[in-house]
C-alpha cells in the first residue's frame, strides 16, 4: 500500500473522530445546550463559549477528511467514483464551512445544508456505484443509509421529534455519514 493512500484513509478514520470529539465535547461544555431545543451550531455561534471547540473541530475535521476523496479517485472501479469523490470534497468543504461561517453568519444556513445534503448524495451515488460495480451490498447499505437520513429529516419536518431544536437530526446525519466513511475504508 502506497503512502498516499495510507494517508487517505488514515485522514478518513481521524476525520470522523475529531468531528465527533468537537461535538461531543461541545455539548458536554455547555450546560445550557439542550439536544431537543438547540440546534448543533448553537454551540459554535459569535460568543459561545464552546465555539473555538465546535468551530475549529469542524473545520479540522473537513480539511483531514480530504486526502480520502482522493483515495477514492486513486482507487476508482468505475466513472462514477470520480463523482463520489467530487462531491465528498464539496460536502467537506461545506463541512468546515460550517465552522468557518457560524451560525449567524449569512453562509452558515447555505453550507450547513449543503453538508447534509452532500452526505445524502454522496452516499446515494457511492450506493449506486457499487450496486454497479462489484460491491452490491456496500452499495446496498450506502443507499439505505442515505435514505434513512432523507426519512429521519421527513419525519421531523413532520413533527415527530421531541423539540423544535435541530441537534438530534442533525447528529443522527452525521452519525450516518460517518458510518459510510468508516465503511468505505478499505
Amino acid at each position: 500500500m502506497s503512502r498516499c493512500v495510507l494517508a487517505g484513509r488514515v485522514s478518513a478514520l481521524l476525520a470522523p473522530a475529531v468531528a465527533a470529539v468537537a461535538i461531543v465535547g461541545a455539548t458536554l461544555s455547555a450546560p445550557e445546550f439542550s439536544w431537543a431545543g438547540d440546534a448543533l451550531s448553537d454551540l459554535g455561534a459569535p460568543g459561545a463559549p464552546t465555539a473555538w471547540l465546535f468551530n475549529g473541530g469542524l473545520i479540522v475535521a473537513g480539511v483531514l477528511g480530504l486526502p480520502f476523496a482522493a483515495v477514492l479517485v486513486a482507487s476508482a472501479r468505475h466513472r462514477l467514483d470520480w463523482l463520489v469523490a467530487a462531491v465528498l470534497a464539496l460536502t467537506l468543504g461545506t463541512l468546515a464551512g460550517v465552522g468557518l461561517f457560524p451560525s449567524g453568519h449569512p453562509y452558515h444556513l447555505p453550507v450547513a445544508a449543503g453538508f447534509y445534503l452532500g452526505a445524502t448524495l454522496t452516499l446515494w451515488i457511492d450506493g449506486t456505484t457499487g450496486v454497479l460495480t462489484d460491491e452490491p451490498r456496500f452499495g446496498l447499505a450506502a443507499i439505505w443509509l442515505a435514505n434513512l437520513h432523507v426519512l429521519q429529516w421527513l419525519a421531523w419536518a413532520a413533527g415527530l421529534r421531541v423539540g423544535p431544536g435541530l441537534a438530534i437530526p442533525e447528529t443522527i446525519g452525521a452519525a450516518l455519514f460517518a458510518v459510510w466513511v468508516l465503511g468505505r475504508v478499505d
